[in-house]
């Protein structure tokens, strides 16, 4: 076998937090312990062996990198310390950015180095568009009681569409846009490699009706009911910081689908609706519900996290603290914008709502780059593996 190793990723590896893997002498250890390792595919053994010589193209193109949980038994249980766990956190973190586009944007968001640019570029965006709206003041005591935030880039007369939500939606719809773009090549890219892996193929596939019900959807099923961390040993807490998450990306989700729904279309009918809400308004509560759940459940994961570092020695990354950081950064502005409108603090209540903007842009945009990537990558390697295990792979003269 001819083996071609990449040493910068290599490198890459052993600063994203796999710098323990040459400490690996394949005892299998890991694959004893691990509920996704087979006979067949020894798994996570032979990704380290891959790891270690260098082998990025077999591991990016590799189901089973993003299957991992991290559950951290492999880690756990290795004799030499070489933390398989760490070394596939790390694999993924090279595989998106590999499948990020642009690829410019991918790699920015991969290292420390690239955090003030990240953290500029929505700032920027939004300030100059706060410039050029012509809401650049801090209202009044009454202005501000009256319509909370709902005026911040302004108002017009126009009875369609209200100026605030106008320039919001240009941005956030913006970064959410190239999300959905990044998103959709990358998974796109990442299918293609695993059925060139896996010698899928192509031209024997099933409907997109086929795919949905039979592969995407039990997937799906899967990670809103957490299955696979309930095999997990030594992580299995992180299921109780995973669940309040995912609740309280569902609940914003509901309200910013209802905010939109109310303030564009019934508003048009009821112009009471345009206001802010009031804090018994069950949407309001389901808002501020979600929002505490998500710092809740960020600080679990964020002291597990901590707890991790100090006591197995594990490297901090900047490809899981960033994550951490800003969701806890969305959760927060987010609470003490509302709790500064309650008491009537506008110019502290304005800055904290831009803040909360720039935090919530840099949510969407960064997306397809960081550890949030693995919603959807993780997502498509379960659809995987399930379709490699069908008779549409397996035998399709039976299908």
């Amino acid at each position: 076998m001819d083996v071609q190793p990449d040493l910068d990723f290599i490198r890459y590896l052993k600063t994203a937090g796999g710098d323990t893997m040459k400490k690996c002498y394949q005892c299998a250890t890991c694959s004893v312990v691990c509920p996704l390792s087979t006979e067949e595919n020894p798994f996570p053994r032979q990704e380290m062996i891959l790891a270690g010589w260098g082998l990025k193209d077999k591991l990016v193109a590799d189901p089973n990198v993003f299957l991992c949980h991290q559950c951290g038994d492999c880690t756990a249980y290795c004799p030499r310390g070489a933390k398989p766990g760490d070394v596939l956190g790390a694999i993924r973190a090279y595989a998106y950015t590999a499948l990020g586009w642009p690829t410019g944007l991918a790699k920015l968001a991969s290292t420390a180095k690239g955090l003030p640019m990240l953290i500029a570029i929505p700032t920027v965006v939004i300030f100059v568009l706060w410039a050029i709206s012509g809401g650049m003041t801090i209202p009044g005591a009454e202005e501000f009681a009256k319509h909370g935030y709902q005026r911040f880039f302004g108002h017009w007369d126009f009875h369609w569409l209200s100026k605030n939500v106008a320039f919001i939606d240009f941005f956030m719809l913006a970064a959410a846009g190239l999300a959905v773009v990044a998103s959709y090549k990358g998974v796109t890219k990442m299918w293609k490699q695993m059925c060139e892996r896996e010698g899928v193929d192509p031209n024997f596939k099933p409907s997109m009706v086929q795919m949905v019900q039979n592969f995407v959807w039990p997937s799906v099923l899967e990670i809103v009911k957490h299955t696979r961390f309930k095999e997990c040993g030594t992580n299995r807490n992180r299921e109780t910081g995973h669940k309040p998450l995912m609740w309280a990306f569902g609940g914003l989700f509901i309200v910013t689908a209802w905010s939109a729904f109310a303030n564009d279309v019934l508003g048009l009918w009821i112009p009471s609706l345009h206001g802010p809400m009031s804090v018994w308004n069950p949407v309001k509560i389901l808002a501020n519900v979600s929002a505490v759940a998500m710092i809740v459940g960020v600080g679990i994961l964020w002291m597990n996290r901590s707890k991790a570092e100090s006591e197995d020695n594990i490297s901090p990354t900047f490809y899981d603290w960033f994550l951490i950081w800003e969701i806890m950064a969305v959760g927060v502005t987010g609470l003490l914008a509302e709790v500064a409108r309650w008491a009537g603090l506008a110019a502290p209540g304005y800055i904290i709502y831009f803040i909360h903007l720039v935090t919530v842009m840099m949510l969407f945009m960064y997306m397809p780059y960081t550890k949030f990537a693995h919603l959807i990558y993780r997502t498509t390697a379960m659809t995987f593996e399930r379709y490699r295990e069908s008779a549409f792979v397996k035998n399709p003269l039976n299908e």
